[in-house]
C-alpha cells in the first residue's frame, strides 16, 4: 500500500517542478481532464525508484524512531517512517487543501490507509481520532465532508453549494442572525459574478472557498456513530462516485465506487 502512495506521489512531484498550479484550483481542474485520463488516470504514472523500499523489506522490522515500536516500512501509530527508511527518501507532495482525517477509536491502526496522507503530505493532513475532533461550524462555509448520504452534492457542485452556505453566513440554523461580515462578503461576491451560469470559472477568479476537506476512516459498519455527531451536521456533504476502488481489501456488500480512504483523497 505505502509503495502505491509513494508512487503515486512522483507524478504529483513532477507536476510541482514544471510549475502545474498547486492552489485552490486543483479540485476543479480535475474536472477539465480530457475523458481518457479519466477512465484510466495512471496511465501517464512515471514510477521512483523502489530501492528504499525493497532494502528496508530485506532488512526486516525496524524500529520507530519515536515510540520504538516494531514495524514494517512506516509506524502507523507515530505516522513516520521507520529507521531502515530514511525520510529524505520518501517523496513528500503539496496539497492544493488542508485534510482532516477522522479516524474511529476501533479502527485497527495497521490496516487505516489515512497514515499513507500523513506520510506523503505531512504539512497538510491531520489525523484526529474520534471522539477528539475540532468544532467546524465557524468555518463551515469553506469546507466539505467526504461521505455518501441522502444529502451529497458531487464534486463539480461543490462551489454552487459553498456559494450558498457564504450568502446565507455561518449560523447554527436558517433562523438565526447571519454575521454582517459575512453578508457583506457575500454581497461583494456576488456583484463579481455577472453571470451566474459561469459557476466554476467565474469562481476561479476570485479563488475557490474551499479550504478543506474532512474525511471519516474507518469501516463503513462504523460510520454512524462519526457521521451523526453534532460537530459535523451543517456541513456541505460530498459524494465521490465516479471512481471504482482497485484497493485490495474491498468491503463486501458495499458498492464499488465506495474508495478506501487513501483512495478517496
Amino acid at each position: 500500500q505505502l509503495t502505491m502512495s509513494l508512487n503515486s506521489s512522483t507524478l504529483l512531484n513532477e507536476e510541482n517542478a514544471q510549475g502545474a498550479r498547486r492552489n485552490t484550483e486543483g479540485l476543479e481542474s480535475l474536472l477539465q481532464t480530457p475523458s481518457s485520463f479519466q477512465d484510466n488516470p495512471l496511465q501517464q504514472l512515471q514510477l521512483a525508484s523502489q530501492e528504499v523500499l525493497e532494502k528496508a523489506k530485506k532488512s526486516g522490522r525496524s524500529k520507530c524512531p519515536r515510540c520504538n515500536s516494531s514495524r514494517m516500512f512506516y509506524c502507523y501509530t507515530c505516522f513516520v517512517p521507520v529507521e531502515t527508511v530514511p525520510t529524505k527518501e520518501i517523496p513528500t507532495v503539496k496539497l492544493p487543501l488542508k485534510i482532516d482525517i477522522i479516524k474511529h477509536p476501533n479502527e485497527t491502526d495497521g490496516k487505516s490507509t489515512a497514515v499513507h496522507a500523513k506520510l506523503l503530505a505531512p504539512d497538510d493532513v491531520t489525523i484526529y481520532k474520534y471522539p477528539c475532533i475540532p468544532e467546524y461550524e465557524e468555518k463551515r462555509h469553506e469546507i466539505a465532508l467526504i461521505f455518501p448520504g441522502p444529502n451529497s452534492v458531487s464534486v463539480k457542485d461543490i462551489t454552487f453549494h459553498l456559494q450558498k452556505y457564504t450568502k446565507k453566513g455561518v449560523c447554527a440554523s436558517d433562523d438565526d442572525c447571519c454575521r454582517e461580515p459575512l453578508l457583506k462578503q457575500a454581497k461583494i461576491e456576488l456583484e463579481e459574478e455577472k453571470n451566474p451560469n459561469e459557476g466554476v470559472s467565474s469562481s476561479r477568479s476570485e479563488g475557490t472557498r474551499l479550504k478543506k476537506i474532512i474525511f471519516i476512516d474507518s469501516t463503513w459498519n462504523q460510520t454512524n456513530k462519526i457521521i451523526t455527531d453534532e460537530r459535523l451536521q451543517g456541513l456541505l456533504q460530498i459524494e465521490l462516485k465516479t471512481r471504482k476502488t482497485c484497493f485490495w481489501r474491498h468491503q463486501k456488500g458495499k458498492p464499488d465506487t465506495y474508495l478506501s480512504t487513501i483512495e478517496a483523497i
